[in-house]
């Protein structure tokens, strides 16, 4: 198995582990978590995980991998820009804490894509 599809098969799992985990109270993800998270999140995490065990099983980690960093790096971002970020905290939910992730999932993912072999 290659790097490209090895991270995709991970980071989907973990998608796809914090998607599922987002539904119920706890003090990780969720509404009242560190991470908030709400429903539409959840879902969009599941998708997003499911998405990546079907390519990192595929063989497709590559795309899989850049498409989730770029979409890492804009969600952060966005994020920090005042006024923007209000929306994206009513729409999904997303707090700092998740901004600052989504931008370190974002540069490791495009790390992987651009820096291991396709």
């Amino acid at each position: 198995m290659n790097t490209q599809k090895t991270f995709a098969l991970i980071l989907g799992i973990v998608l796809l582990l914090v998607g599922i985990l987002g539904f119920f109270n706890n003090p990780l993800v969720g509404d009242s978590g560190y991470f908030g998270t709400n429903t539409l999140q959840d879902i969009l995490h599941v998708i997003a995980g499911l998405f990546g065990l079907y390519v990192g099983t595929k063989g497709m980690g590559s795309g899989y991998n850049q498409t989730i960093g770029w979409i890492g790096i804009v969600l952060g971002v966005l994020g920090f820009i005042p006024g923007i970020d209000s929306l994206f905290l009513s729409l999904l939910n997303i707090n700092t804490a998740i901004t600052v992730l989504h931008l370190i999932i974002g540069v490791v993912c495009l790390g992987v894509y651009y820096g291991a072999k396709k």
